[in-house]
């Protein structure tokens, strides 16, 4: 087993001080550590300090089970929030789609090719489309319909498939429904959604057509962690290309769907190598 399977991390955020650094480099190098990447931020308009740092389990004399109550102290001193997260353990994340499959491919592409280090119990949708492409995956599909008269009723069995499965996360590919604050509170920074960036320029309907009207020379695509502020949570990652006067609606459509792709699918990889700290509705992407 390579050292980054057998690793683990630490995110942190506190009140930006003197020694931060120093008291956590040594805690672990009290249950000898073997630290493999750290890397730091300092948000001076808010004072604080956040911090990722990994290290390889091989001869950590700590056993993980009692990480939290060893450190806890040491997060008390200085008043941090903080997550560990192990390597060997697999992240489970569910699917939302609707039935636009550009993202769900990308995405079940990645994840059987190894680049996605998660497992997939299974993908829900309010419509029947992409059970095929699903079932072929050897992933269970559940449709649940949604309507504006039936919407607890739907959540509720979302809810409890998803917990039967034992999901940690939630990757909206493409999923044309809203989800209720109170979805959203159940799952914080672990709802992941993407959009194009005409938000909120050409937020509605047909936003590629509202856009090729307009005469638009950059379209782009943003993920997000959603919050109950529906499309303005936390920034994950965005990207951007040029549109010339020869693009018609169609050429609009086909980049913005490449640029969703990629943008969605970094996010999820950053989320699974624990590499974004969400704090004041805005987000650090460690390196």
């Amino acid at each position: 087993m390579s050292h980054e399977k057998h690793s683990a991390t630490l995110l942190m955020s506190a009140p930006d001080k003197k020694g931060l650094v120093a008291a956590i480099a040594n805690f672990l190098m009290t249950y000898n550590a073997n630290i493999m990447h750290a890397d730091q931020h300092q948000d001076t308009s808010e004072n604080l300090f956040l911090m990722r740092v990994q290290w390889d389990l091989n001869g950590f004399t700590l056993p993980m089970d009692s990480f939290a109550a060893a450190f806890q102290p040491i997060a008390d001193e200085h008043n941090m929030s903080w997550k560990v997260s192990l390597s060997a353990r697999k992240p489970r994340m569910a699917i939302f789609v609707s039935q636009y499959e550009h993202c769900l491919v990308d995405l079940l592409h990645r994840w059987r090719i190894g680049e996605l280090e998660c497992d997939i119990p299974l993908v829900i949708s309010n419509h029947e489309t992409c059970r095929r492409l699903v079932e072929f995956n050897g992933i269970p599909f559940h449709v649940i319909k949604v309507g504006k008269d039936n919407k607890a009723e739907a959540e509720a069995e979302q809810f409890r498939l998803l917990e039967e499965a034992g999901v940690d996360f939630i990757v909206l590919a493409r999923y044309m429904q809203i989800l209720s604050g109170g979805f959203v509170s159940r799952y914080p920074d672990r709802v992941i959604n993407i959009h194009h960036s005409f938000l909120p320029a050409f937020d509605g309907a047909k936003p590629y057509h509202r856009a090729f009207a307009r005469g638009v020379k950059l379209i782009g695509a943003t993920s997000h962690y959603v919050t109950e502020d529906l499309d303005e949570g936390p920034i994950i990652e965005q990207e951007v290309t040029r549109i010339s006067h020869r693009d018609a609606v169609d050429d609009l459509i086909q980049k913005g769907r490449d640029l969703e792709k990629v943008v969605l699918s970094r996010a999820v990889r950053w989320h699974l190598d624990n590499r974004v700290l969400s704090y004041n509705n805005k987000t650090v992407v460690f390196d």
